[in-house]
């Protein structure tokens, strides 16, 4: 798990709200060039890398997202504060308090910290209780600026991506505490395991393909360029905890279900018989207000066999949180999936 939490901390330094991707894509087609495979980028910026099995005319996928949550600046206020867009599906009051960077297009950044406008206690008596909402968050910018047009002189336009500080924290109990854990553990995972199939101790028994997709957070993020001949579809991606919810910090999470319907039953099953035989702990679970690449793939009408693990994730979407036991059990689970025959 050393490897995979080194990757991990790499990963979620590289700023990448979805539709702003292009750095760390090229940091990964880097760093899977360098174990010595092709890469295939997409025109959605999405790259794939193709593991040669003993058979080629049958083919499985895996894939995990590097797009995270982000926002966007939609207006420059009048006091020279940001009012921003969400990018991706979170809650105001998880990123209030947020460090963050503005990426303008001209190339320069500019630092900056997410707030409430009515923010201090000594001002305005309902801070607490005011609601967190698009028309109350805004950025405070680390820079002399009190008007419109001062902020606008600096090269700041609506339509600039802002992105979220990881604050990355690997405990000595075993936690890695981060922002943007959805889904750059799962793509640490992916290239941990692509470099140990590049080590040719083992042949994998048909052709997999490594997807690492950039579009997940809205919707639409591996649901196309999937090669024909692949009738399996592996998202990994994080497993949903709280109340009701069956996952943990300390096992790998299978979703036998989530907002877009049941995955495949046999699929699921396999990964579900592959932790037994195999003493991996595991979880099944359901994720109600949830959906992956592989359910986007399905509902784009791709004909495969489509299922889902991941690491358990806390407090998905906020300061989200997992165990080094999560890793390595999905990590194994993984492991055992390529090297299984076809469902």
């Amino acid at each position: 798990m050393k490897k995979v939490i080194t990757l991990l901390e790499q990963l979620v330094s590289i700023p990448s709200p979805t539709g702003f991707t292009k750095d760390i894509v090229n940091w990964i087609e880097t760093y899977i060039t360098d174990l010595g495979y092709d890469v295939h980028k997409t025109n959605k910026g999405a790259v794939i890398v193709k593991v040669h099995g003993a058979r080629s005319d049958q083919a499985r996928l895996v894939t995990a997202h590097v797009d995270t949550l982000g926002a966007m600046v939609r207006e420059i206020k009048a006091d020279g504060r940001l009012k921003l867009s969400k990018v991706g599906g979170f809650n105001w009051n998880a990123v209030e308090n947020e460090t963050c960077t503005i990426f303008t297009r001209s190339g320069k950044t500019y630092r900056g910290t997410i707030l409430m406008h009515q923010s201090s206690v000594h001002v305005y008596a309902k801070s607490g209780q005011t609601d967190r909402s698009d028309d109350n968050i805004e950025v405070r910018l680390d820079e002399v600026v009190t008007s419109r047009k001062e902020t606008a002189a600096s090269g700041i336009e609506v339509g600039d991506f802002v992105s979220f500080d990881p604050r990355f924290e690997h405990t000595s109990s075993g936690f890695v505490k981060s922002r943007h854990l959805d889904d750059k553990a799962s793509v640490a995972l992916l290239l941990t395991l692509l470099e140990e199939c590049k080590s040719g101790k083992e042949t994998l028994p048909v052709d997999t393909y490594f997807y690492i997709s950039t579009n997940e957070e809205i919707g639409y993020g591996g649901n196309s360029s999937i090669p024909e001949h692949v009738s399996e579809y592996l998202a990994v991606d994080m497993g949903a905890l709280g109340d009701g919810q069956a996952s943990d910090e300390f096992t790998a999470s299978i979703c036998a279900k989530d907002s877009s319907g049941p995955y495949h039953y046999e699929l699921t099953s396999h990964l579900i018989q592959l932790a037994k035989d195999h003493s991996i702990p595991y979880k099944v679970d359901i994720y109600p207000f949830y959906a992956s690449d592989a359910s986007a793939a399905v509902s784009a009408g791709i004909d495969v066999k489509h299922a889902l693990c991941g690491a358990g994730i806390e407090s998905s979407h906020a300061y989200e949180r997992t165990h080094e036991k999560s890793l390595e059990a999905t990590y194994r689970l993984l492991h055992c999936y390529i090297q299984s025959p076809l469902v």
